[in-house]
């Protein structure tokens, strides 16, 4: 028997060269595969242990198994997860007794990206309320909209953005929505002060029957994306999908020992669920700042030792737009985990800062499917794998991006995209891989349903994004398709900018889309719009419209002023020509406008202007 065990291992030692020329990913592929199934088996296990187990009880495991470790550290303060646990505590008794929060209640949480936000959040989830993350930059029309989603009858903020909330607070009150001020004192009638109740609060651990009715299907949290509707679409997240999120840590190989450094915003799933809700998974330190900051960030990580980063494709950028230093591969970073990098900033990014795992990722919010890309395979968002697609069964399909429509054939079905081609990605609705929608709007979520794909009856998620598979399996992220283009790493929705410019008294009609700029990541906002009649466009007031009420990504930098908006045979604005034409005067004879934020107008858009941007004179 050991001559035969031996004779098999020596065979197998001769086979292993031919085995990884033939398939040079076949490790890598194995070794997901068995991490993956691994942690399927846990999400298993905790869908069916009574009672549930929540990434709340994660975290209070962990404050249980080393309370003095610090959790997180923010602005040169370090708070230890013992520390963390009784914010919350206080933060919960002062929720329980001012604002009579009962389990399930949804809070809206309107704050900056601050240890606070985390605090207050635990403090929820201990009294089994699920919150609503909202993006600290809309304002007006589109915060007032994210209320009635997810029927949020309170509302937490903080001092700094306390001048959008009193620019609504008339529709609040009407509403009979309560505001509160994590601050101490606050002079205005209609919002109430809680940081002083926090302080006078108990920090005692609260009863675990608080939450008693919360399970694996309970929905946990309210992210809210921008879609083709315009407005932010509350995705419901479920506690199984906070659990899913925060595996991807350990997907990425990120242990207990790493320190994990987070610049994106909270309100986003990758800082909320990638980054925080992972690092309570893993049991590690994070780094917490307010906002990314390109000439901070390899000083902050040698700092604090930081071993894994975030990022979104112009994260990247911004550093590798950063003077160049002699110390640029000083530092202990091993893993980024994030999305939406270039190709070539990809490349020189590990040029200039060294042996970095990129784990780059596709995922949707409240989609059902997902790729990592756990080769580093530069330009890749994932692999192909057998294993996956059992689990969580996904194909592209053709799609005519000029009707912008899934393409079918004569039985009425649709077809398969081939190896190689670009195809719209869709992930099949099954018990496994569900499609939850959002909250409060049966239309956006039936929208996002895909019927009769590859049999008569089935049900899809429609991403609404163009992928590849190439010969090797590998996945590669084309497009985006319909009514939202991306920029500076935030979701743009043209129905809801083209709402705002029509609000421009020289504006009857606006046709909003993206359109790439050389050199950045994402697409940038431009719109074509027509003019009421005798009137000429009010470069002024215009501007004065878009600042007022859209978040600075979401400001359409280039107007295009046309006699007439083309439209479809099912009267749809036409936007693929637009889209190409791009903003170029050299070829363009329609009158060009440039948002300039130092002139504080829109300008006439030159061939010298036009010359600035694409050098990067003009900054973007």
């Amino acid at each position: 028997m050991y001559v035969f065990l031996t004779a098999v291992a020596g065979l197998l030692l001769l086979a292993l060269p031919l085995v990884q020329t033939r398939f040079p990913y076949l490790g890598q592929d194995f070794a997901y595969i068995l991490r993956s199934i691994k942690l399927g088996i846990r999400l298993t296990k905790y869908k069916k242990v009574q009672p549930f187990y929540s990434i709340l009880d994660c975290f209070l495991d962990a404050v249980r198994s080393h309370p003095s470790k610090v959790f997180v550290h923010f602005e040169g303060r370090a708070h230890t997860y013992e520390e963390a646990d009784k914010h919350s505590n206080r933060v919960a008794r002062a929720l329980q007794a001012e604002v009579r929060l009962q389990e399930g209640d949804p809070v809206a949480l309107f704050l900056p990206n601050e240890p606070t936000f985390i605090w207050v959040w635990l403090g929820l989830a201990k009294l089994g309320c699920p919150a609503a993350l909202l993006n600290f930059n809309i304002r007006s029309k589109s915060l007032l909209h994210c209320f009635s989603c997810c029927g949020a009858k309170v509302l937490l903020t903080s001092p700094e953005l306390q001048d959008a909330v009193e620019e609504v607070l008339p529709t609040l009150k009407e509403q009979g929505i309560s505001v509160y001020l994590l601050s101490e004192t606050c002079s205005t009638q209609g919002i109430s002060t809680l940081s002083d109740k926090i302080r006078q609060a108990s920090d005692e651990p609260l009863s675990r029957d608080l939450r008693a009715n919360v399970n694996i299907k309970s929905t946990a949290l309210y992210i809210y994306t921008s879609g083709t509707t315009g407005l932010p679409k509350a995705a419901i997240v479920s506690h199984e999908r906070v659990w899913a999120a925060s595996f991807i840590q350990a997907v990425c190989g990120v242990t207990e020992n790493d320190i994990f450094y987070i610049n994106l915003p909270l309100y986003h799933s990758a800082g909320f669920l990638i980054g925080m809700a992972g690092a309570i998974e893993r049991g590690i330190t994070i780094i917490l700042r307010r906002k990314f900051s390109a000439s901070q960030f390899w000083d902050d990580c040698r700092k604090y030792n930081v071993t894994v980063m975030q990022y979104i494709g112009e994260t990247m950028r911004y550093l590798c737009n950063t003077p160049k230093k002699d110390n640029e591969k000083d530092h202990k970073v091993r893993v980024a985990i994030g999305n939406g990098v270039r190709t070539d900033i990809w490349s020189e990014f590990l040029s200039r800062f060294g042996d970095i795992k990129v784990r780059e990722l596709y995922a949707a919010t409240e989609g059902n499917i997902g790729f990592i890309n756990y080769t580093s395979k530069i330009g890749a968002v994932g692999r192909v794998n057998f294993v996956h697609r059992f689990f969580f069964p996904y194909t592209l399909i053709k799609f005519d991006i000029e009707k912008e429509e899934p393409v079918r054939n004569a039985d009425g079905l649709c077809v398969e995209a081939a190896r190689g081609e670009t195809g719209l990605l869709v992930g099949r609705v099954t018990q496994r891989s569900p499609f939850i929608g959002y909250a409060g709007n049966k239309q956006q979520t039936e929208k996002k349903r895909l019927r009769d794909v590859l049999k008569k009856g089935d049900l899809y998620f429609n991403t609404g994004d163009l992928l590849r598979f190439d010969s090797e399996n590998f996945v590669y992220f084309q497009d985006r398709v319909g009514d939202t283009f991306r920029w500076k790493g935030e979701n743009v929705a043209t129905s809801e900018v083209a709402d705002i410019l029509t609000m421009a008294h020289s504006i009857l009609e606006a046709n909003v889309y993206g359109v790439k700029v050389e050199g950045h990541e994402g697409r940038i906002g431009m719109a074509a719009v027509t003019l009421k009649e005798g009137e000429d466009f009010d470069c002024l007031d215009a501007y004065k419209q878009v600042v007022n009420y859209l978040p600075a990504y979401a400001r359409p930098r280039f107007i295009r002023i046309q006699p007439c908006l083309e439209m479809t045979g099912t009267f749809k604005m036409k936007k693929v020509k637009l889209v190409e034409e791009g903003f170029n005067p050299a070829n363009i004879t329609d009158p060009l406008y440039f948002l300039d934020p130092e002139k504080k107008t829109y300008v006439p858009l030159t061939e010298e202007i036009y010359k600035a941007i694409a050098s990067r004179e003009i900054k973007l």
